[in-house]
């Protein structure tokens, strides 16, 4: 008997072998993108907390902050009468909410306010090192550059800027973007927007990807339920006094110094200011989005023009059905998007507005560092130029002050990354399955 069990025991171990050590280190060899990923989100949290306990806040604007919170909370809904030290309050009413609650928790002071920025730091970093791995563009190696920014942690806890959230809010609703949850994403991006307006340069590409992803009547109620967002959170300053609202929260002209520019220092003053400068820029942006929408975004669709018309025509083609059939449903076409080309399409686009800024300050990196590693792997530069590139735009965003020679420099690096994001050409943007049914369409008998 014991020799049989014996037997039995070593036939079972040989049918349903135990998992060892070994077999669980080569999986992790083969795919190492998820383990690294949880090694940077650990490491970064012991580096944040350092930082927070180790070097010196520098205040700038948290008391401005503060003070045109103090505005709000003690009744003021007229926006022109809402100020700090540093001006007007000149972002969206979501702003006004958030930094409520924090001084709430926090009781206006900095070192708990750090705290919850540091908090909001990894889960940021958590969002972005989530749509790195969903998309799979890096190498696993190249995911530890995304935290290696040191503008990016001083913007986070030590400036408390409100771009932190404005940028947070963005990448959770790239992510939802990446499901395929389109109505959902457009009220986490409108909630993005609420805190700051620069989240808007997204808008272009998302309006691509709707109309690609979507029917016409889908975009519209996506955009409504964005629009409807805006309306609620402003809605206290619109029923009080809706054209100092709008006209602050949403002013599209604002001149920003000279001197606290980090792009464009080596254009005199004097032109940087003025309107034509301004235009040129403008118009820049607005040449390059339909370049890169018609024959890169669009380039499978025949371009922005033929995927526009399609869109129209199959509204007609739905409002008559209806019309003829109201008891029967109508078939709408909602398309399955490759995660690489959303996340593509909507870093290229806040990319290109990055170039045709007039003034980039320096919490503005935090806009589109976490982008950078990503746009470079899309390129087909070689590692060591994506490398040098990288390098190069973060040195410049470290100068202070910045100068002719950064500026130019830094300039020089982004038309780099723009020629090289143009080069690269764009990869099917459907599912398989999408291909499959464009291929072969149903013909149903009549």
């Amino acid at each position: 008997m014991p020799r049989q069990t014996s037997a039995i025991r070593s036939t079972a171990e040989v049918k349903s072998p135990a998992v060892r050590p070994e077999s669980l280190i080569q999986k992790l060899q083969k795919n190492p993108q998820i383990p690294f990923a949880f090694v940077i989100l650990i490491s970064d949290a012991i580096l944040v907390f350092l930082i927070i306990n180790y070097v010196p806040y520098t205040k700038i604007d948290w008391d401005a902050y503060m003070s045109q919170i103090s505005g709000f909370l003690g009744g003021e809904r007229d926006y022109s009468k809402l100020e700090g030290d540093t001006g007007p309050l000149v972002y969206p009413a979501g702003f006004l909410y958030i930094y409520s609650a924090i001084k709430f928790l926090t009781g206006g002071e900095v070192y708990p306010a750090q705290i919850l920025f540091g908090i909001l730091y990894v889960v940021n970093l958590g969002l972005v090192l989530f749509i790195y791995l969903k998309t799979n563009v890096l190498p696993w190696w190249a995911l530890f550059l995304i935290s290696l920014s040191k503008r990016v942690h001083s913007i986070f806890v030590l400036r408390l800027f409100n771009d932190c959230f404005a940028t947070t809010l963005l990448h959770a609703a790239l992510v939802s973007f990446l499901y395929q949850k389109w109505h959902l994403g457009l009220i986490i991006f409108s909630g993005a927007v609420s805190v700051k307006m620069n989240v808007l340069l997204y808008a272009p590409p998302l309006l691509v990807l709707l109309l690609k992803a979507m029917d016409i009547f889908g975009v519209v109620s996506a955009l409504a339920g964005a629009a409807l967002v805006q309306i609620v959170l402003g809605l206290p300053f619109i029923l009080s006094y809706p054209v100092a609202y709008i006209s602050r929260a949403f002013n599209l002209g604002r001149i920003f110094v000279h001197f606290w520019s980090v792009n464009f220092k080596f254009v005199p003053e004097s032109i940087f200011v003025s309107r034509g400068f301004a235009m040129f820029l403008l118009a820049a942006h607005l040449i390059l989005l339909i370049i890169f929408g018609h024959y890169r975004w669009c380039r499978h669709e025949g371009g922005l023009s033929s995927l526009l018309h399609s869109r129209l025509v199959q509204q007609k083609l739905r409002t008559a059905y209806l019309s003829s059939f109201p008891l029967k449903q109508f078939n709408r076409t909602v398309k399955t998007l490759k995660a690489e080309h959303i996340v593509t399409t909507m870093f290229v686009g806040n990319f290109i507005g990055i170039v045709c800024a007039r003034s980039l300050h320096y919490q503005f990196y935090s806009w589109y560092f976490h982008s950078l590693p990503y746009l470079l792997w899309r390129t087909t530069f070689p590692t060591w130029l994506r490398l040098i590139l990288f390098i190069t735009v973060e040195l410049c965003w470290n100068i202070y002050p910045s100068n002719v020679y950064s500026s130019l420099l830094l300039l020089c690096a982004h038309l780099t990354i723009l020629a090289g994001l143009w080069k690269a050409s764009p990869a099917y943007p459907y599912m398989a399955n999408e291909r499959q049914r464009e291929a072969k369409p149903e013909s149903k008998a009549s």
